[in-house]
C-alpha cells in the first residue's frame, strides 16, 4: 500500500517551525534544508497548513509561525489538511454479477475496509504534535537539541 509523503513532510514542517522559531526565520528554504525536499513542495504544504489554520505565513522571506499549540494538533488534523479526500481503498468497478464472488465482493469487503480506515483515523487522532516533540526530545543526544539545518 502506498501513501504520499505529504503527512510526514507536513509534520516535519510544523515540528521544525516550533523547534527553530526562536533561533531562525522559518522560510520554505530553511524548512527544505531540514526536510531534504524542494522548497516548492514546502511552500505547497505550507499553503495547505495555512488554509487549515495551523500556521501563519508572511509573504516574501517573512517566515512561518504556528497558530495553535502542539498539543491541540493531531496527526489526523494534519492528514485531513494535506491529503485530498479520497478513499484509502478503491474497489474494482465492474465485478461480474453472474459470478458468486463478483456479486458479493463489494458488500463483504466494504465494511472491513471501512473498519481499517476507522482504525487508522483513530490512531492518527490519538497522537499530537506535542507527543512527537516530547519523543524527539527524549531521543535527542545532542545536548540542547537545537541543531540548525545547513
Amino acid at each position: 500500500m502506498r501513501f504520499s509523503a505529504r503527512l510526514p513532510i507536513a509534520v516535519h514542517i510544523l515540528l521544525a517551525t516550533k523547534v527553530f522559531e526562536a533561533q531562525h526565520k522559518i522560510t520554505s528554504e530553511f524548512l527544505s534544508a531540514s526536510i531534504g525536499v524542494n522548497a516548492v513542495i514546502v511552500r505547497n504544504l505550507l499553503g495547505r497548513l495555512k488554509a487549515s489554520g495551523f500556521v501563519e505565513v508572511s509573504a516574501g522571506v517573512g517566515g512561518a509561525k504556528l497558530l495553535k499549540p502542539l498539543d491541540k494538533i493531531t496527526l489526523l488534523d494534519i492528514f485531513n489538511s494535506v491529503e485530498p479526500e479520497e478513499p484509502i481503498f478503491n474497489l474494482h468497478e465492474n465485478p461480474n454479477p453472474n459470478c458468486l464472488v463478483g456479486r458479493n465482493i463489494h458488500s463483504i469487503l466494504m465494511p472491513r475496509l471501512a473498519d481499517v480506515k476507522r482504525a487508522a483515523c483513530n490512531s492518527l487522532a490519538a497522537v499530537t504534535l506535542q507527543d512527537l516533540l516530547d519523543e524527539i526530545q527524549r531521543r535527542d543526544d545532542m545536548g540542547d537539541g537545537i541543531v540548525c539545518p545547513t
